[in-house]
Formats: structure tokens, sequence, C-alpha cells
């Protein structure tokens, strides 16, 4: 499976000299030409193979990759990450990116998909100018699976069938993340599921998408429809407040996307105009990770159905690289775009918590962490800023322009530092999730 051994096995030992001799210059030739790396190769890597590799990469390239486990499954299967960037901070206003594959343990595509875009982006560093330069401005996370447990039962050239599909506690982990609208979710909320909404406030995490098999679609929210407890399929569209940035989301992945455009979905028995669809209009979801992403940490993601078969034969992993490369990385280079700053004290104290909402668009409101930075994914236009912090707001008009973020620092009339406001800070801080449940479910009823 991986050359260097290959390699070693063919050439490491040898009674006679002379091809002993050149059986150690071949070797270092082609050491030199994969880098000393492990070569990556079109199978299914089972949960140890997927994590050795994991290993060796970091082994090999400590310098831009970190990886760490935000977790243990039902199963104690280790729930790995590979983050990839030439900085880790979380405090020089670098916009953090993340990719979730196999949430669905039998939708096993997105797998080899991410472990070879893992692969492209430590080759490319430092020789291709474009990835070079979007790893020195950003950390991209990736989660090759959320779902080891359901991978291990999982059978290969199953292609519509459910064997692997929930966790090993049998519940869909696409379906129990906290409902914060209806509160319709699976529950109870599964390890797996709550280690990933652990995880969203550890990082700027600004840009996201977790990759599903079984259609051919780009994903956008919102999955439920927000103002009935009714989720009927066949009810219409049910349209967020950014839904112009989330459909230029999804068409820059299925316009990237060798077929997803051009086939409308046709390929895998749907029609899906331009190969994306708002969730709800194709079927409503509770309890959805896209959702939760949106309204829980301002994270944008969508929901990206990359292969018709849901487990298929491993010759055929070689196509869906060649059609899906351009779309993963196009679509990460998106999180450059909108607004994004610091918020501080008159004192230029970093202020944490404080609460920020794009006029026109309320609701979902987000915040600032992690030394008072914010992001905000939007299209090019004009816009005000509104920032509310211990009964101080502040509100700022700003102009996105395409092709760049636009920098806009917010300072308030305040100083973290004086002990007056002491009394105030049980109230603005981060809320739990139950005061944030509360105050999302009386936003929603108040405003529909």
């Amino acid at each position: 499976m991986y050359t260097r051994f290959v390699v070693v096995l063919m050439f490491g030992i040898h009674k006679n000299p002379d091809r002993a001799a050149m059986g150690s210059v071949l070797l270092m030739i082609l050491l030199a030409m994969v880098g000393g790396a492990m070569s990556l190769t079109y199978v299914h890597h089972n949960n140890a193979a997927m994590a050795a590799y994991l290993r060796e990469v970091h082994n090999n390239y400590p310098d831009i990759t970190k990886l760490y486990s935000i977790g243990k499954t039902v199963k104690g299967e280790d729930m790995w990450v590979l983050a990839i960037g030439s900085s880790f901070s979380n405090l020089d206003l670098r916009p953090h990116v993340k990719y979730i594959g196999n949430m669905h343990g039998n939708e096993v595509v997105s797998r080899e998909l991410l472990l070879h875009l893992i692969d492209l982006y430590v080759t490319s560093y430092g020789t291709n100018v474009t990835l070079t330069q979007f790893l020195d401005t950003t950390t991209v996370h990736i989660m090759p699976s959320m779902n080891p447990d359901g991978y291990s039962v999982a059978v290969e050239e199953q292609c519509g069938e459910v064997l692997g599909r929930p966790n090993a506690n049998s519940k869909d982990l696409n379906r129990n993340f906290p409902d914060l609208i209806h509160d319709l979710a699976v529950k109870p909320v599964q390890p797996e599921t709550q280690h990933v909404i652990d995880w969203l406030d550890d990082y700027n995490f600004v840009l996201s998408a977790n990759l599903h098999g079984g259609v051919m679609v780009a994903n956008y929210p919102w999955d439920l429809y927000m103002n009935t407890r009714l989720q009927t399929i066949g009810s219409g569209k049910s349209i967020c407040p950014d839904d112009d940035t989330f459909k230029y989301l999804a068409l820059t992945y299925s316009r990237s996307h060798h077929t997803m455009s051009k086939t409308n979905g046709t390929e895998c028995g749907y029609n899906f105009p331009d190969g994306i669809t708002n969730g709800a209009d194709w079927y409503p979801v509770s309890g959805g990770m896209q959702d939760y992403n949106y309204i829980a940490a301002g994270i944008f993601e969508i929901t990206l159905e990359v292969s018709c078969c849901k487990f298929p034969a491993a010759p055929t992993l070689v196509d869906f690289w060649i059609k899906n490369k351009d779309a993963l990385v196009n679509y990460l280079l998106l999180v450059h775009m909108g607004v994004k700053g610091y918020i501080r004290d008159k004192n230029n104290n970093s202020l944490d918590g404080a609460v920020l909402s794009i006029k026109g668009r309320e609701f979902p409101r987000f915040r600032s962490k992690h030394g008072g930075q914010y992001f905000r994914l939007l299209m090019p236009g004009e816009y005000t800023l509104n920032v509310s912090y211990k009964n101080h707001t502040e509100s700022k008009q700003f102009t996105v322009s395409a092709g760049v973020v636009t920098r806009l620092d917010v300072t308030l009339d305040v100083d973290e530092r004086d002990p007056s406001n002491n009394a105030l800070k049980s109230t603005s801080s981060v809320p739990t999730m139950a005061t944030f449940y509360m105050l999302l479910h009386a936003l929603v009823n108040s405003e529909r």
C-alpha cells in the first residue's frame, strides 16, 4: 500500500553486493521522488490504515500539520483530525475551515477524498503558489471519519443499503444535533455528536462542509422549516437570511465538480438544477449538523453528496478524486470573503462574547471569540454591523468587494477591566446551550 515499504522489501536485502548497491541507489532515488512520505493509493482505508496514514503525514510534515483527536466514539475509536497550515494560532485573524467525512458510516467515498486532499495540500505547500498562499493565511481541519464505528460494519459495493449508517448505538448522527428551533432531534446526544459540538468553539471556524453519499448534489440551509413544527416533504424552500451566500458556496462546489452541475444530479436519478438544492426543499431534516453549525456557531456549512453508490468498489475511487479535487479546493478558498475584525474596548482589550449581527440578517446572531475576533461570509454589497456587549452597542457601515475580505475593527466605549462592569459579566459572557436555545426560540417565535 505504501511505496516506501514496498521499495525496502524489493531492494533492502540482497546476497549479491553489486545488486545490493544498485538496490540502494534505486531506493534513494525513489525515496527522493516521494519525499520520504507514504504514497497514498486508491483503496478503501480501514480505521487502522486511515490512522496510520494520518500519523505518517504528520511525521513527515510536522511544520505544517497538527494531528489531534476530538474524542472517542461509542466503541473507543479516536475521531482523528489533521490540521494543515503554516500556523495553528487562534489569535491572528486567520480563518479556520473544516471538512467532515463519513458521518454516515456506510457512505465512504468522502474518507478517501479527504485523505487525498490532505496529500494534495502537504505535497503542494511550497511549490504551488495558490495552495501555499492559502495555507499561509488559512488553517484547514480535516476529519476523514466522524463515524468509524459505523464504517467498521459497512460492506463494500453495498450502494443503497443502510448497514453501517448509524453509530454503534444505532443513532443517525445527522439527526442527532440539537434542534435549536423545534427540539425535534433524535435523542440522546451521542458521544460523536457531542465531541463535534465541543470542537466548534475550539477554533475560529468560518466555513465548513460535511460529505455524504447516495446522491450528487450540494445542499444548503435551511434543512428544516423554521416557522412550523410540521416538517413535510414538498412544502417548498426554507430560505435562510444568508441565502445568497449559501447559494454561491453551493454553486462554487457544483460548478467546480466535473459533472455535478452539468448533469443536474440526474446521474443518480434525481433532478437538481445546477447541481444544488435547498435542504428543506429536497426533504426536511431536524437535528442536522449543517443547520446546527450555522445557528449555534455562526459557521457556514453545506452538505455535499458526492457519489451515487454509498460504498463503491475501490477501483472507482480514482474517478471520484478526479471529479471532486478542484471543487474541494475551490470551495475552501471562499473563506476569504465578507468581513472580519476585532471587537475591543476603549483601552484596546479584546472582548470575547460580544453579540453581532448584520442589519437585515439579524438571525442567527454570531459572537466574537478567541481574542475578540469575528468573521462573517458575505456577498459584495453595503452592510451594517451591529455589536452589543454589556449594555453597550455600536453600529458600523461597511462595504464588501468581490475577491477580498473587508477588515472592520470595532471599539466599544466600555472598559473591560472596570470593576463596575463585573455585575454584568455573567449575562454578557458566552451563553450556555440552554440559555442560547431559549434566546433563539424566543427570537424565532417573535419574528414569525
